[in-house]
């Protein structure tokens, strides 16, 4: 999904939560070509593509191509990783 699509109405000014972090923000980067190894996460996340172009997939067959402002949840104790295919910037919201 892309951050655009949240809000369709048009307004001066929108919101829409669409998660309650219990961690905090961290900042990912990731050159092109490059790999996020597989792994889990204990608690619910949004992964948040900020530049760039990444694949994140997961063991139960999910593969979404995460251009800027597109974003994915990441469910708990689901492996999963990502797979760079140009400079990217990423927020991890946990």
């Amino acid at each position: 999904m892309n951050l655009k699509e949240l809000l369709t109405e048009v307004k001066p000014l929108g919101t829409k939560k669409i998660f309650s972090p219990n961690e905090g923000v961290n900042v990912i980067n990731i050159k092109g070509g490059n790999q996020l190894k597989e792994h889990k996460s204990k608690i619910p996340a949004l992964l948040v593509c900020v530049t760039g172009e990444v694949i994140f997939e997961n063991e139960e067959g999910v593969i979404e191509k995460l251009l800027s402002g597109d974003f994915v949840e990441i469910m708990p104790n689901v492996k999963h990783w990502l797979t760079s295919n140009k400079d990217s910037d990423l927020l991890l919201i946990k």
